[in-house]
This record gives structure tokens, C-alpha cells and sequence, in this order.
């Protein structure tokens, strides 16, 4: 949506002119540089890496970063930097199911069953281009799902409606998918980037309505923060033939820069033909021993995954009290949050990045959604805060709501 203008919305022009805007102390990143083309050549967003450089991302908090602050454990990163040097001289085991047979001992489900790769986005690779060509993919949604698509044009895209906030009625898309003749459908419980979270009744009875189907991708990467017990699939993953869990870890366990994700099914087959078109080696050495340090620690996953759940519901309260923004329910780490019409997301997040040192997601280049839309993820309660403050000034309570 285009920002309005003073002849097209005296109104907004209005609220425009009664809101501050905060003054761009340092109007560099992204434009200053030379690098606003990275914001346009990702379907994801820019790193702070790569947008700012290592010693400036340091001074950012970065919003768009989506990962469990409290783990691993302090101890669990002593271990691997103890091990650093002799692990990077190493090959990883050529031989499959070490990293499986760590991951079964938390996951509790059978080594055979697991299939881990270099990140999920390896495995969301690897289903599209072997095991199915044609998908229904509601969106928006994570990209990676979208890029692999065989054709955009005709078949697979699901829109959902931004008036009804982008919620998925599950007997809806399946009716589209049986219209549509497609083979296989997509499921990403919770929603990326709406938050949306299904129970597990209503994916069961999804699935029994889904027998149909050759292929049932159904992705928690973020189902670990959506409750307690963890609404999974996995549990149940025997009685559905079709289903394939894909899971990323760089989300609930917090090392996104290990590159580890895996696929969980009940039918052997389907790993099977996946593990056929996987690279060997393809998990390094620093990631291949992290998953060692999994079964040990356990219980101090758990304590840090209630931390999250605890600090984002937090947030989406205290966002929740700004009446200029909307604010989507959440079963995620994250939080889908609309501007007011008078801006973009692009603009509210450059304002945070040049002028508060703060990093937020612009959901612009996601299809299906609109130019308003901020994913936030909690960083932990006291930046959070940090957040909310600037937040909070940015639009006073006198503001109009989104």
C-alpha cells in the first residue's frame, strides 16, 4: 500500500503532522553505503552481518533475529569452543545416523524415523525437488516454500485473507487443494509470519481429511513456543502415512549458525528417499557434536523454552497497549504487528535500525502480504523493553490505531 498523501488523505496527513518522528541520529545503514540493494536481492531480509558489518551489529538489537536466547547453555558453548580447533580439522562421520540417534534420544521418536540436514532449508530443498512437484502453499509464508514451487503462476499460491488477518481455515484450503487437483499441501503450524498456531486435534482431523493426499508437509519450526505440552504432530506421526514433519532448529535451539533442521515421518520410505538425494557430510563437525550435547541437556531446554513463551507474551501485551498498531495473537517467538496507514514497514523500520540502533523485520517481499506488516521477535525481556519505550514514543496513546 502507498503511503498516502496530503491530497489524497487530509487525515493522514494530520496524524502524520501530530505524530514525532524520531531523528535519524545515524542515517546510514542499508542507504548511506551502498547496501539498500541487499534489502532487494533476498526474499528473506538482510543479516546485520552483511547490512552493517560485524563490529556495528554488535551495538544492534536485532529484532528480526528469531531464536532461543537462553540456550544452548553456557556450559554447552564452553564445550564446543574447548572442542573448536579439533573439530574444524575434522571430517564429520561419513556414516549416516549419529546425528539422528542424538536427536531420538530428546525427540522421542526412532533414529530411523529422523533425518537431519544443513538447516531445514536443505530438507524444504530436497521434498520440492524429489518428492513432490506440485504443492499448495498458503501465503504468506516462509519464502524457501514459495521459491521451490515448479510454477508460481498456476497452480500452488493460497492467499489468505488480510481481512481476516491472515488466518487459515484448514477445511478451506483443503477443499482448494482437492480443487485444484494438487497431490500435496503445506502446513506451517505455527504460521510464519503470522504466528497462527493450530492445536493438535484440529491437525489430526486435518490430516484424516488429508488421506487423500500423496504428500502432507507440516512444518513446526516454532511449535516448540506455542504451549505447554508442545501441541506436536510427532507423537502421532505412525497413524498419518503422508505426513512429513519438518522441523528447524536454529529456532528453538538458538544456533541458526550451525545449519541444522530435520524431517520426521512414519514412513520409512519417505526418509528413505530423501536420505537417497542428500549430499554426504552435509552436517559440519561444530554441528554434528552439538547435537551430542542435546540429551544431556534437555531439562535446560526446557526451562529456556518457557522463557521464551513467558518473555514474547510479554511483548505482544505490551504491543498490544500501543492503540496506532495492530497487534496479531501469537503461538511463535515472534510477533506479526501492522503499522498505522500513514507509513510503510520499511519506514518504521529504518527510523528503528538509523535512529534506536533496533533491527526489525519488514514483511514487504513476503507474497500475499502488504507493505504495513513488522514481524518482531522477543529478544529477552529487557531489550523488549527497550523496544516498547521507543515504540511507545513513536506513537502515543493519542494515536490512531492501525
Amino acid at each position: 500500500m502507498k503511503r498516502p498523501t496530503a491530497a489524497s488523505s487530509g487525515e493522514a496527513s494530520a496524524r502524520t503532522a501530530a505524530r514525532p518522528r524520531p531523528r535519524r541520529a545515524n542515517p546510514v545503514y542499508g542507504a548511506g553505503d551502498g547496501r539498500l540493494h541487499l534489502f532487494y536481492e533476498t526474499t528473506h531480509s538482510p543479516s546485520l552481518i552483511e547490512l552493517v558489518g560485524v563490529d556495528e551489529a554488535r551495538r544492534i538489537i536485532d529484532f528480526c533475529y528469531i531464536a532461543n536466547h537462553y540456550y544452548p547453555t553456557p556450559s554447552m558453548i564452553r564445550k564446543m569452543r574447548d572442542r573448536f580447533v579439533d573439530l574444524i580439522k575434522s571430517y564429520p562421520g561419513s556414516a549416516r545416523g549419529r546425528g539422528e540417534r542424538h536427536l531420538s534420544a530428546v525427540m522421542g521418536v526412532p533414529a530411523e524415523h529422523l533425518l537431519v540436514g544443513n538447516g531445514a532449508t536443505e530438507i524444504i530443498a530436497l521434498v520440492m525437488d524429489h518428492l513432490t512437484r506440485r504443492i499448495g502453499v498458503a501465503v504468506p509464508t516462509f519464502s524457501e516454500y514459495v521459491q521451490h514451487l515448479s510454477d508460481r503462476a498456476v497452480s500452488e499460491l493460497y492467499c489468505l485473507d488480510p481481512e481476516l488477518d491472515y488466518r487459515m481455515d484448514l477445511d478451506a484450503y483443503l477443499a482448494w487443494v482437492r480443487k485444484r487437483k494438487l497431490p500435496a499441501a503445506l502446513v506451517i503450524n505455527p504460521g510464519n509470519p503470522t504466528g497462527q498456531v493450530f492445536s493438535t486435534a484440529e491437525m489430526s482431523r486435518f490430516l484424516r481429511k488429508a488421506a487423500f493426499l500423496d504428500l502432507v508437509i507440516v512444518d513446526e519450526s516454532f511449535i516448540d513456543f506455542a504451549g505447554t505440552p508442545v501441541p506436536s504432530l510427532l507423537p502421532e506421526m505412525h497413524a498419518f502415512e503422508n505426513l512429513l514433519i519438518i522441523r528447524s532448529m536454529s529456532k528453538h535451539c538458538g544456533v541458526p549458525g550451525l545449519r541444522l533442521g530435520y524431517a520426521a515421518s512414519g514412513s520409512l520410505e519417505t526418509i528413505r528417499r530423501l536420505r537417497s538425494h542428500m549430499a554426504v557430510w552435509n552436517v559440519n563437525t561444530l554441528a554434528e557434536y552439538f547435537l551430542s550435547l542435546l540429551p544431556p541437556t534437555a531439562h535446560h531446554y526446557e526451562k529456556a523454552r518457557l522463557r521464551v513463551i513467558d518473555d514474547t507474551q510479554w511483548l505482544v501485551s505490551e504491543l498490544a497497549g500501543i492503540p496506532a498498531l495492530k497487534v496479531y495473537p501469537t503461538g511463535a517467538s515472534f510477533i506479526l504487528v501492522r503499522v498505522p496507514e500513514d507509513t510503510t514497514a520499511r519506514d518504521v523500520q529504518m527510523e528503528l535500525l538509523e535512529g534506536h540502533r533496533m533491527y526489525v523485520r519488514d514483511c514487504t517481499n513476503k507474497v500475499g502480504m502488504d507493505a504495513r506488516h513488522l514481524r518482531i521477535a522477543s529478544q529477552g525481556r529487557a531489550r523488549d523493553r527497550k523496544l516498547v519505550a521507543v515504540l511507545k514514543k513513536m506513537y502515543p496513546r493519542n494515536g490512531n490505531h492501525a
